[in-house]
């Protein structure tokens, strides 16, 4: 994410039965102890694999148009049934000052060296009094503090009677200089198994920001969960992965995918938030990060947590008909998608 927000929480659950409609629409000051200039640092390298343009001529991966054709028979189901592809207004996050005051997170087990090292840079940890995890099952929160150049995630978080709680996460230090995953130069004693989400890629990475939806544009790679990435292999920059999947042309967690460099986008005539994503997917690419079990997932920061109106659902909880989302559900604006046009970068990874 490449400018700092106080939050990114989860969006209204998508209506049983949305209409529809298939067919070809400066930075928040961060929360802390003390009133901040706002500041505008990015996460994670310049040349991460998160932030730097793909080349033009980026090499392809053999099964690259049988991943396609798989994910594109997904976006179809998902389109048939109406649940997908959705937009997710992210999962919560918060970017504090640097004279936010420091509390303990308890790990829930912290035997053995890699959890005891995680437990270490849980210690202490600026987060809000009024911070709160999503309301997801996984009930996960960030914690970015550019001062320090820290970044903190948890994963089964909950605020007990003695105080905060979670069940795994990871830290990085040195964030602005980070290749945008987890691993043992992460944190003292990190481990390429610390991470909210089973690849390792951070959660707060690949999420499109309210700045980029103020300016029009997208300047990082998005990052995309799949109902069942491979199982047993994943593809740098994944680290591991907790992917189901079993058939034969499934998309292993880290794949990246981009749109064809030479897809003319403005000729589409696509609506204005699906055809930044389209640039953001063929400058960038696309990653996977997750697995969901159920839909195609994108992630949005929402302002709803720094006091400011939601622009994207109004307040019956529909989309906006003046908001970005311009009155279409999530998965109708994803059916304007180029899906056809996507191609899988060559994979490296365990097991390809």
């Amino acid at each position: 994410m490449n400018a700092p927000s106080p939050a990114w929480p989860l969006s209204p659950t998508p209506p049983s039965n949305p209409v529809p409609n298939p067919v070809p629409t400066p930075g928040p000051t961060p929360t802390g102890g003390d009133p901040l200039t706002p500041v505008t640092p990015i996460l994670f390298s310049p040349t991460s694999v998160w932030n730097e343009p793909l080349a033009s001529d980026a090499s392809i991966d053999p099964g690259s148009a049988a991943m396609v054709s798989g994910l594109e028979a997904e976006v179809t189901r998902e389109q048939q049934a109406q649940i997908g592809p959705w937009i997710n207004v992210g999962a919560k996050g918060y970017v504090v000052g640097p004279n936010q005051p420091t509390v303990r997170v308890q790990l829930d087990d912290s035997t053995g060296a890699v959890r005891s090292a995680l437990q270490a840079a849980f210690a202490s940890v600026p987060i809000p009094a009024n911070a709160q995890p999503g309301s997801d099952s996984d009930a996960e929160l960030t914690v970015w503090q550019p001062s320090s150049d820290k970044l903190w995630e948890f994963f089964q978080m909950q605020h007990l009677s003695d105080g905060w709680h979670a069940e795994w996460g990871g830290a990085i230090d040195h964030v602005s200089q980070s290749p945008g995953y987890f691993n043992a130069d992460s944190w003292p004693g990190a481990s390429s198994s610390w991470g909210a989400t089973a690849s390792s890629l951070p959660q707060s990475a690949g999420v499109i920001t309210l700045a980029d939806v103020q300016r029009g544009e997208i300047d990082h790679a998005l990052a995309v969960n799949l109902p069942y990435p491979c199982q047993g292999i994943y593809s740098w920059p994944a680290q591991r992965t907790d992917g189901a999947g079993t058939a034969s042309n499934c998309i292993p967690e880290g794949a990246h995918l981009r749109l064809n460099p030479s897809l003319d986008i403005p000729a589409l005539h696509l609506p204005t938030f699906v055809q930044m994503m389209a640039e953001a997917a063929q400058r960038y690419g696309i990653i996977v990060r997750d697995q969901t079990k159920w839909e195609i997932g994108f992630w949005i920061e929402d302002p709803a947590a720094a006091d400011t109106s939601n622009p994207f659902y109004d307040a019956n909880g529909d989309p906006s008909t003046t908001g970005p989302f311009q009155g279409r559900w999530p998965n109708q604006l994803m059916g304007y998608f180029p899906w056809s046009a996507l191609e899988v970068l060559r994979m490296t990874g365990p097991g390809l």
